[in-house]
């Protein structure tokens, strides 16, 4: 890919030019969230005003790119059905397998929103500006349907998986219950499915009308990356406890690496056996898994009572170390 080669020849370089090339197109995304958390962490964002950023950007500016994005895309690839099994499949192994590995140290409750992180990738503040950055506009498809799955059925399954503590059929039905409650007014799933429907039907919508949804959708990818920034720093600032590292660093990794791992090897043997799986879909799938864990899960534990500290720590490490895994997962792969 062109975007992928190094201005002019540089004697000594080749190995080292295709990484660094990587390192100049996602170093912006992070720095944008380094940002965010200097701000906060050095006062000059009050922490009063990390929830208006957050409510712009999850009821004005990401529905706007999503929906864009959704209606440009062909309905085809929204409801991809090869590409539904082989993420949802992943994301089913990864949350069983780190409540099978965690359950024994922490409870239900921790160990299912420990599972929750570890599967779900910063796909709408992250993710979506920045694979199609990387890949262009035809990477959205796949983006928007794993969104859309982790959104309705990983989470869901979580929150459910959390209430077994004791709580007997009754909790976990209410869980379940609230998890749905929470999807249906959440504008992000809606802005899916009606950018799915104006796709099917070839709909347009009027120039001042589009215009509008076009200025709120490009405020979305700095002003989400400069919020997730803001929201790891108030996490951090406001939880004092102290984590051993065992309890969140092998989670990060598991996010950053076994994840994608696995989706590659899933991927693989869905393509070896006739999956209609193309290579361009297969790598989006790939560099989906291997972003870092997505930070609104922070504001779940939050609800649910389970340890914040512990997973805005897992969250914020695999935010860190996602600068050079990425980086590095693109390069081997593009």
């Amino acid at each position: 890919m062109g975007w992928l080669q190094w201005c002019g020849d540089v004697s000594g370089a080749a190995t080292i030019a295709p990484v660094l090339s990587v390192l100049l197109v996602t170093f912006p995304f992070f720095a944008l969230v380094l940002c965010g958390y200097l701000a906060t962490r050095g006062g000059a964002l009050p922490a009063s005003a990390i929830g208006g950023l957050n409510s712009f950007v999850l009821y004005f500016a990401l529905p706007c790119m999503l929906y864009r994005f959704g209606a440009q895309t062909p309905i085809a690839q929204l409801l991809d059905p090869a590409v539904a099994g082989v993420y949802l499949l992943c994301a089913l192994l990864m949350v069983g397998g780190t409540i099978a590995l965690t359950r024994r140290s922490v409870g239900w409750n921790d160990a299912a929103f420990g599972a929750l992180v570890a599967t779900f990738p910063n796909t709408g503040f992250m993710g979506v500006p920045l694979l199609v950055a990387l890949l262009g506009e035809h990477s959205a498809g796949p983006v928007i349907l794993s969104m859309a799955l982790d959104m309705v059925v990983t989470t869901s399954l979580c929150i459910a998986l959390s209430r077994l503590d004791g709580a007997g059929a009754h909790g976990v039905a209410v869980a379940l219950r609230n998890a749905m409650r929470g999807m249906a007014t959440n504008p992000m799933p809606w802005s899916i499915v009606l950018g799915g429907v104006a796709s099917a039907l070839q709909w347009q919508l009027p120039g001042p009308v589009d215009k509008t949804l076009a200025m709120l959708a490009g405020a979305a990818s700095p002003v989400a990356l400069f919020t997730i920034g803001a929201v790891l720093a108030r996490s951090q600032m406001n939880q004092h406890e102290y984590v051993p590292p065992g309890r969140y660093v092998p989670i990060a990794l598991a996010k950053l690496v076994v994840h994608p791992l696995l989706v590659w090897c899933v991927g693989r043997a869905a393509i070896a056996l006739g999956a209609p799986l193309s290579p361009f879909t297969f790598t989006v799938l790939v560099l989906l898994a291997a972003l870092p864990s997505a930070s609104n899960v922070a504001l779940l534990v939050e609800r649910f009572g389970a340890h914040g500290g512990r997973v805005a720590r897992i969250i914020l490490v695999s935010t860190v170390l996602a600068f050079l895994s990425f980086s590095g997962a693109v390069a081997l792969l593009l």
